[in-house]
C-alpha cells in the first residue's frame, strides 16, 4: 500500500488484482452517489404514481372526509383531540409505508448495483492524519471537492430551469384553480409533480452515467501503484526471484543426479553424436520402453560417458534422438509413433548381446 504522502505522479503502473481486492477489503470502492439518488427519485416517482391505488390512501381520504364533515361532533377535550391526532398519524404512516419502503430499497440497491457487498470497519477507524489542517484544505479545495461543487450547482440549475419551464407552460391553468375543490387541486398538484420528476429523472440519467464513469476512473487512478510497489507485491505473492532460482537449481541438480544413477540400468542410449542423448530402458513385460535419462550438449556427453563406462550400448541415430528428446519425459513411456523405430534399435541391441554371449 502506498504511503499517504507519495506523489501521485510516481504512480504510473496499473493496479494489480491483489491491489484492487485489498481496496475492496478496506471498504474503498468505486461508488457514485448519483446512482442511489437516481434510483431513489425513480422509486419516489413510482410511489407518487401508485398512491391513488393504495388502499391505505383511500382509507385515509375517507377518514379525513368523515372527520371534516363531522368536526363539530368531536369533543373539545384534550384526550379526544389526542386520540383523533393519533388515528390520523397512524393512517398517514400506513399510507406512506410503501412509498418510504420503495425509496429505502432503491437507495440500498444503488450500492449493490455498483459493487458487491463489502463489510469493513476501516472507514470508521479514526485516522490522525485527517486532523491535519493541510489535509483538510486539500479535501476542501481538491479536485474531488471542486467536481462535487460544480455538479451540485449544475443539478440545482437543471431543476430550476425545468421547474420554471413547467410552471410557465401551466400558467393559464393556475387562475382556474381558485374555484376548484380540494380533490381537483390535489390531482393537479400530483400531475405537476410527476411531470417535474419525470423531467428531472431524464436529465439526471445523463448526470448519473457521467458520474459513474468519472467515479470509476478516479477510483482506478487512486489505486495506481509505483514500480517499487509492483515489485514488492510480486515478491510477496510469488516469492523472492533469487530464492526461486536457487530452488529451481536444486531441483535440476536432484533430477540430474537421479538420471545419472539410472543410466547404468538403461538398455540403450540413443544419440545424436554430440548434441542429444536419450537413455531407454526395456524389460520383458513392459508396455513400452521408458526414458530414464535425457540431455543436450554437455549433459548428453555425460550420459554417453556413464553409459560407456557401464557397458550400456550407445546407438547413434540423430533423427530418432532428436524426436525422442522433444516428445518423451523422464520416467515416461515413448510415444506410439516412435514404437517401430525404437523397437528396431532395441532389437538390434538384444541381438548383439545374444551374439556376444
Amino acid at each position: 500500500m502506498a504511503a499517504e504522502g507519495e506523489d501521485g505522479a510516481d504512480r504510473t503502473e496499473d493496479p494489480t488484482a491483489h491491489r484492487l481486492e485489498e481496496a475492496l477489503r478496506r471498504g474503498d470502492v468505486a461508488k457514485s452517489q448519483e446512482v442511489s439518488l437516481f434510483l431513489s427519485l425513480g422509486a419516489l416517482t413510482l410511489a407518487l404514481m401508485l398512491i391513488p391505488t393504495f388502499g391505505a390512501a383511500k382509507t385515509l381520504a375517507l377518514d379525513l372526509r368523515a372527520f371534516l364533515m363531522n368536526a363539530h361532533l368531536v369533543p373539545d377535550s384534550g384526550s379526544a383531540m389526542l386520540g383523533a391526532g393519533q388515528r390520523g398519524l397512524v393512517a398517514g404512516l400506513k399510507m406512506l409505508a410503501i412509498p418510504i419502503g420503495l425509496v429505502m430499497v432503491a437507495a440500498l440497491a444503488g450500492g449493490l448495483v455498483q459493487h458487491r457487498p463489502v463489510w469493513s470497519f476501516e472507514p470508521l477507524t479514526p485516522k490522525f492524519e485527517r486532523l491535519s489542517p493541510l489535509s483538510g484544505l486539500k479535501r476542501i479545495f481538491g479536485q474531488q471537492a471542486i467536481v462535487q461543487f460544480v455538479k451540485g450547482l449544475a443539478k440545482i440549475g437543471i431543476v430550476g430551469v425545468l421547474a420554471a419551464v413547467l410552471l410557465w407552460r401551466e400558467r393559464d391553468r393556475f387562475e382556474g384553480l381558485v374555484g376548484q375543490g380540494p380533490a381537483d387541486l390535489l390531482g393537479f398538484t400530483l400531475t405537476l409533480a410527476l411531470k417535474l420528476l419525470g423531467g428531472v429523472l431524464a436529465l439526471h440519467a445523463v448526470v448519473t452515467i457521467g458520474d459513474v464513469v468519472y467515479s470509476r476512473l478516479s477510483w482506478m487512478k487512486r489505486q495506481r501503484m509505483t514500480r517499487e510497489e509492483v515489485k514488492r507485491e510480486s515478491k510477496e505473492q510469488d516469492g523472492n526471484p533469487e530464492i526461486k532460482a536457487k530452488l529451481r537449481q536444486m531441483r535440476m541438480a536432484r533430477v540430474r543426479k537421479r538420471m545419472m544413477a539410472a543410466v547404468p540400468q538403461a538398455t540403450v542410449v540413443v544419440m545424436n553424436p554430440t548434441h542429444f542423448a536419450v537413455a531407454l530402458k526395456y524389460e520383458p513385460g513392459m508396455a513400452a520402453p521408458l526414458c530414464v535419462a535425457k540431455g543436450v550438449d554437455a549433459m548428453a556427453l555425460r550420459i554417453r560417458a556413464v553409459a560407456e563406462e557401464h557397458r550400456v550400448p550407445v546407438i547413434e541415430n540423430p533423427p530418432l534422438a532428436r524426436a525422442l528428446h522433444a516428445t518423451v519425459e523422464i520416467d515416461g513411456e515413448i510415444p506410439v509413433e516412435h514404437y517401430r523405430a525404437v523397437a528396431e534399435v532395441i532389437g538390434f541391441v538384444l541381438r548383439l548381446k545374444r551374439r556376444a554371449s
